[in-house]
């Protein structure tokens, strides 16, 4: 049995660098085309835009800015300069934000990640995505169509006629979510109906803890995890390794410190940041809102793209300290100001009845003048007083948080 999808997936990774970094420019003049892009992007020459350096100094496009941008020139917010009837779906997602599907064959990129789970040509395959107006059924659906898989598109719920159609079809393969497949197995079980035909699963959209793995592992099905959007279909994915997710092909995927565009140090937790490469609907540096970290070296099982994590909780930590909103790039700021910083993170509590807020911020040179001047930086940025701590490198949990609400 093949074991990758592609040679793409095992060549060098100076070479897969090299390969994106030079479609970018051309991908970023079709961006250009549109005329919200032409206005972020604008003094940006694409020919210049040939390194994550280079990348990382362009704005980026928050994905919680979208429903309002849509609302304001819809459909898309003017991030598409084709005709919405130049796409093949055109679908809808909480907020609304509004997404179409190419013509290509697996628009979503999907296929790769399906094979990686084991699916193979002639698989049949339960999809319990939903087709209802979202892309999520739709996601799966060409992924595993595209892989040579026949596809029964089920959806959610209706457990009856799940039941008959697995019965009839015995299909090999299941994609939907955890909580649904966990439903599907009780009820079958309480019910003497036949689903032992189901042999591994594809599952996204919902938290898959190691509990729920063991049980779906126990009951004979080998399930792995995908990681993707309703914007860009599978960005990263689980392999036999089952060490962290690959990062999908065709796809510049980046980390940045919350509420900023700029990279992380290697290995600490932060936002994902993703530019597509499709000039049709290209992404110029999404900011998803979700947070991961990168984990070194190479996958064992032969793939040889980035590897995250997994998905690691979300980025957006705005609260509210004394009626006035505290965002993450305003803590970043203070870093930025001060030459020598680690990682930071402003912790908010309550002392009596009143909000408080400190600052506890890494340094090799700590000093109580050094203290005094960033506390004098957190009031100007922020317009609230609060008290600064210093600690030690490395003394700060590397998990991404940058404001802790502890009230």
């Amino acid at each position: 049995m093949t074991a990758h999808y592609d040679a793409r997936e095992t060549r060098e990774q100076a070479a897969r660098e090299a390969d994106l970094f030079a479609r970018l420019p051309e991908v970023l003049r079709a961006a250009m085309a549109a005329p919200a892009y032409a206005a972020r992007l604008k003094g940006c020459d694409p020919a210049a835009v040939t390194s994550r350096a280079a990348l990382a100094d362009l704005p980026v496009l928050r994905k919680s800015e979208l429903p309002a941008l849509h609302r304001a020139s819809a459909p898309f917010g003017g991030f598409v300069a084709e005709a919405p009837g130049s796409f093949a779906r055109l679908f809808t997602s909480p907020g609304p934000i509004f997404e179409p599907e190419g013509r290509q064959a697996d628009p979503w990129r999907g296929a790769r990640a399906l094979f990686a789970a084991g699916f193979r040509p002639d698989d049949i395959v339960l999809n319990t995505f939903s087709y209802h107006l979202t892309p999520g059924g739709f996601i799966f659906d060409a992924s595993a169509r595209a892989l040579g898989c026949a596809v029964i598109p089920a959806g959610p719920g209706n457990t009856e006629q799940q039941f008959e159609l697995i019965e009839a079809y015995r299909p090999v393969g299941y994609s939907g979510t955890p909580d649904f497949l966990k439903i599907l197995l009780d009820a079958a079980a309480s019910s003497g109906r036949e689903v032992s035909s189901i042999k591994r699963a594809m599952v996204s959209g919902a938290a898959f803890p190691p509990s729920l793995q063991a049980e779906i592992r126990g009951r004979g099905i080998d399930a792995y995890q995908a990681f993707g959007t309703a914007d860009l279909g599978l960005i990263a994915f689980e392999t036999e390794a089952r060490e962290g997710m690959v990062v999908n092909e065709d796809l510049i995927l980046e980390i940045v410190k919350p509420g900023t565009g700029d990279p992380v140090t290697p290995g600490d937790v932060g936002e994902i940041v993703v530019t597509s490469l499709d000039p049709h609907h290209p992404w110029i540096r999404l900011a998803l809102g979700d947070l991961t970290a990168a984990l070194p070296g190479a996958s064992p099982c032969g793939r040889t793209n980035m590897r995250i994590k997994g998905w690691m909780g979300r980025a957006d930590q705005t609260t509210k300290i004394k009626g006035m909103f505290v965002r993450p790039e305003q803590i970043a700021e203070i870093g930025k100001r001060h030459a020598g910083l680690g990682r930071l993170r402003l912790v908010v509590t309550r002392q009596g009845e009143t909000d408080a807020m400190t600052l506890r911020a890494e340094t090799a040179a700590a000093s109580e003048a050094l203290r005094e001047e960033i506390a004098g930086t957190l009031r100007a940025v922020t317009k609230l007083g609060g008290t600064v701590e210093l600690v030690g490198p490395g003394m700060l949990p590397n998990d991404g948080k940058v404001i802790a609400d502890e009230r």
